[in-house]
């Protein structure tokens, strides 16, 4: 489906440019920073979304100088990012600095005082942490003590914590530096333009919104299988599982956005209340409800222990208790080495309560089915009758797709977007204290009481039982097209 309209927004237009800033990017040297974070700085300098003047200073515990982290920066931006001109690249890396981790942090205190002088005034700070959660709280401490917490703002990486009481513990120990004001908990989540567009299509839309509750939507699916193995992170993997790294940090965000009640605007504290308010409703989940898995093979990566408990594979049912959704089920799915990778929203919608045209000739339900892969899109299925004498249905679909509309060009990566929403301020696509102790709360039976893990085949759709979760429905596989085929009534 082609957009109606001829062009598009200019990337440059589409937000404010920050305040002056030193940003201070720690684990400056890591993979996320190779190939996310520092690409993502060079393409929002490119689109003028940095402040007018700034300072990025790199920080990890690689022995490098200035010179040698541009270098690394050049690098990173060649491989994973849009190819520079020399003198873009140029005005980009004079802004680059770099400093050894260090103990005390001296030396990463002067060279942010450098940094600051450099641009005159008091420059806000903004403290990325790319590193392992376990980092945090000394690096936290580490800024208070050295007086670089005051006008500052920090990004944190997932996963916040590992259960209840450990994002509990890390809350306190970072409120008591920064206020929850300066925290930006980051999911990329919810920085990808189609998963936003979740958002969009419901509230804009009156066709979506009015049928968006228990009395027409039968059941929700989100899916992101992997072909991916776990490769080098198997450290990271051992200690948090499928259940830890993706349903609890990712795929229950996405579920507040699609299940939140209309907030009162699009402030970032009523989108945020909103979405809080989901989680205070999904009820505790269930051991029973939850199918864990582990790809045959796992055991013999480098780095995993011979008797493994770890999941590298879960589904599961979700139930919200509130008055839009009690009774509609949400299923979950995520997994390494499964049969594609991708990721699905698909609103299943109930059938009509009379079949004028008899049985439904094998076409399944409707369903509204978001794409959430960085160029996806939004389709719906239906049923049309087919061209002929008879009555006969055909199924049919409509689509939208990113990579034909006014996005195609015009869109920022949901690091570079949630970069630059911390640069401004905006909490609107961040998680918040409140949240993300709740959904490891209700998480609590499974990770105390876990369901044994079942093997499955890589390349396959998990392992046994996963089809009976979600029976009599089925999830939506996207190796299997709506058929085509008429049915006769």
């Amino acid at each position: 489906m082609q957009s109606d309209l001829d062009t598009y927004q200019p990337i440059a237009e589409l937000g404010p440019t920050p305040d002056d800033h030193v940003l201070v990017l720690f684990g400056a040297t890591g993979d996320l920073a190779r190939r996310k974070l520092l690409p993502g700085l060079f393409r929002l300098e490119q689109a003028g979304l940095m402040p007018e003047r700034y300072r990025i200073v790199g920080t990890s515990r690689a022995p490098l100088d200035s010179d040698g982290f541009r270098r690394f920066a050049r690098e990173a931006v060649d491989e994973f990012g849009r190819a520079p001109s020399n003198g873009a690249w140029d005005a980009f890396a004079r802004n680059l600095s770099y400093s050894d981790a260090d103990e005390e942090a001296p030396a990463l205190a002067a060279a942010t005082a450098r940094a600051e002088r450099e641009l005159g005034g008091e420059a806000r700070r903004l403290h990325y942490l790319s590193v392992p959660p376990v980092a945090c709280a000394g690096i936290v401490e580490t800024l208070r003590r050295t007086g670089l917490a005051e006008r500052a703002r920090m990004i944190m990486e997932k996963p916040f914590g590992t259960d209840l009481g450990s994002a509990r513990a890390l809350n306190r120990k970072v409120h008591a530096v920064f206020d929850e004001s300066q925290i930006f908990r980051i999911d990329h989540f919810l920085g990808k333009e189609t998963v936003q567009n979740i958002l969009a299509c419901r509230f804009a839309n009156g066709v979506f919104e009015s049928i968006w509750n228990r009395d027409h939507i039968d059941r929700v699916q989100i899916d992101v299988p992997e072909t991916l193995s776990i490769g080098t992170r198997a450290g990271f993997y051992e200690e948090t599982g499928a259940f830890r790294d993706m349903i609890v940090t990712h795929l229950f965000q996405v579920l507040g956005f699609v299940a939140m009640e209309p907030p009162t605007s699009l402030s970032p504290k009523a989108l945020v209340d909103e979405t809080v308010k989901v989680f205070e409703a999904m009820l505790p989940v269930r051991a029973e409800d939850v199918v864990r898995g582990q790809y045959a093979g796992y055991r013999d990566e480098p780095g995993v222990a011979a008797d493994s408990q770890t999941e590298t594979f879960v589904a599961l049912r979700v139930a919200i208790d509130n008055s839009r959704w009690v009774g509609v089920p949400f299923y979950l799915r995520t997994g390494k080495r499964m049969a594609e990778t991708r990721r699905l929203l698909t609103i299943t919608f109930r059938e009509p309560p009379r079949r004028m045209f008899g049985s439904a000739n094998g076409f399944g339900p409707n369903e509204l089915v978001f794409d959430l892969a960085d160029r996806g899109g939004i389709s719906a299925s239906f049923q049309a009758k087919v061209p002929g004498p008879d009555m006969r249905l055909g199924a049919a679909r409509f689509r939208f797709d990113y990579d034909d509309s006014f996005a195609a060009a015009g869109g920022l990566e949901a690091y570079e977007r949630l970069i630059h929403d911390a640069l401004v301020g905006d909490h609107t696509l961040f998680t918040r204290a409140d949240g993300i102790e709740r959904l490891w709360e209700v998480s609590a039976p499974v990770l105390e009481a876990p369901p044994p893990v079942r093997t499955y085949a890589p390349g396959s759709w998990g392992p046994p039982g996963t089809d009976e979760l979600i029976a009599p429905g089925r999830w939506h596989l996207p190796d299997e097209p709506l058929p085509v085929r008429p049915g006769r009534s």
